[in-house]
C-alpha cells in the first residue's frame, strides 16, 4: 500500500481533490491504423472521452501503460514534453504524421516514483530522454482528449518479472484514482499476429481466440480479477492467444487498480484479423 505522506506529496504536487476518484481503462488498441480515419474503435474512444467533463470529472494527470514499452525495472517518463513515438513500420505517412503533444508532469511523476514501490522497495526509475507516448498510448489518448491538455504520464513493464510482480504493482496504482489520476491499461486481451487473416470480419476468431477472450471476460465480469494474473495456466490456449504476453500485461494493471465488486462495462468485444481481441473495460 502507498504510504500515507507519499499520498500527500502526490496530492501538493498534482493539486488533486480526494473525492475526485477516476474509473480505470483497459483499451483493446489493436492495429495503429485504428488511430486514423473513420472507424467504430476511433468512435468508440472518443465517446468514451466525452463521458468526462459530463457523466465524471475530467481528470487531472493520466497514468498510461502500454504494451510497447518493455524495460528492465519499471520506468517512469519524467521529462516535461514527452515525444510522440512511432513504434511500428509499414504504415501510411498519414500515421507517422500523428502527433500527440500533451504535456508530461515531472514533479507528479518523482512523486509517484516515491509513492509507487517496486517489489526491493525501490523507487520506479525516472526517465527524463529516451522514450515517450508510443501508440499504445497516444493512438487510443488522442481521440478521447484531442486537446492534448491533460498531462500524461507512461509507466514502463519489466518483461522478465512474472505476471503476480506486474499484479502486485499494479495493486498500488488503485489509491492514485482518488487523487483525479486516470489509470490506462492498453494492450489486447488476445493479440496473435502471425495468426491473421486480414480479410476476417469483427465477428469471426480462432476457436482458441474466442476460449481465451471468453475465459477472461468472464474473469472481470465475475469480478475476479486475482485469477487474471494466472492466465499462463490456461497452457496451450494461453499460448496462441499470446505468443509473447506484453499484450496482456496493460489488463493486469487496470484491473490491478480497480475494485473486484465495482460497477464495470466492455465495450468494443469484436476481433480484428481473427486474432486481436479488442474487447475493452471501463471500471467505475
Amino acid at each position: 500500500m502507498i504510504p500515507a505522506q507519499s499520498l500527500a506529496t502526490l496530492d501538493t504536487v498534482v493539486s488533486l481533490k480526494k473525492s475526485d476518484r477516476m474509473p480505470v481503462l483497459f483499451l483493446g488498441h489493436g492495429s495503429p491504423m485504428n488511430a486514423i480515419g473513420d472507424n467504430a474503435y476511433l468512435r468508440s474512444w472518443q465517446a468514451l472521452g466525452a463521458e468526462f467533463g459530463s457523466k465524471v470529472p475530467r481528470p487531472q494527470l493520466i497514468l498510461c501503460i502500454s504494451a510497447h514499452w518493455l524495460t528492465e525495472g519499471w520506468w517512469l517518463t519524467g521529462m516535461a514534453q514527452p515525444k510522440t513515438i512511432h513504434d511500428f513500420g509499414g504504415f501510411p505517412q498519414e500515421l507517422f504524421d500523428q502527433q500527440y503533444p500533451a504535456p508530461g508532469d515531472m514533479a507528479a511523476a518523482q512523486a509517484i516514483s516515491q509513492a509507487v514501490r517496486q517489489r526491493a522497495s525501490a523507487p520506479l526509475g525516472l526517465d527524463m530522454t529516451e522514450w515517450g507516448l508510443d501508440h499504445g498510448s497516444w493512438a487510443v489518448l488522442k481521440p478521447m482528449f484531442p486537446e492534448a491538455d491533460i498531462p500524461v504520464i507512461q509507466l514502463s513493464m519489466d518483461y522478465s518479472r512474472a505476471p503476480e510482480d506486474h499484479y502486485a504493482l499494479a495493486r498500488q496504482l488503485k489509491a492514485l484514482r482518488q487523487r483525479g489520476v486516470l489509470v490506462v491499461g492498453s494492450g489486447n486481451i488476445v493479440h496473435n499476429l502471425p495468426q491473421m487473416q486480414r480479410g476476417a470480419a469483427a465477428h469471426q476468431a480462432y476457436d482458441w481466440a474466442l476460449e481465451f477472450d471468453q475465459i477472461t471476460g468472464g474473469l472481470v465480469q465475475q469480478g475476479n480479477l486475482d485469477a487474471l494474473q494466472n492466465f499462463l495456466k490456461l497452457g496451450q490456449v494461453a499460448k496462441m492467444a499470446h505468443p509473447t504476453h506484453e499484450h496482456y500485461l496493460p489488463l493486469l494493471y487496470a484491473a490491478g487498480a480497480a475494485d473486484a465488486g465495482e460497477p464495470m462495462r466492455f465495450f468494443n468485444t469484436s476481433f480484428q484479423g481473427g486474432s486481436i481481441s479488442m474487447r475493452s473495460v471501463v471500471w467505475g
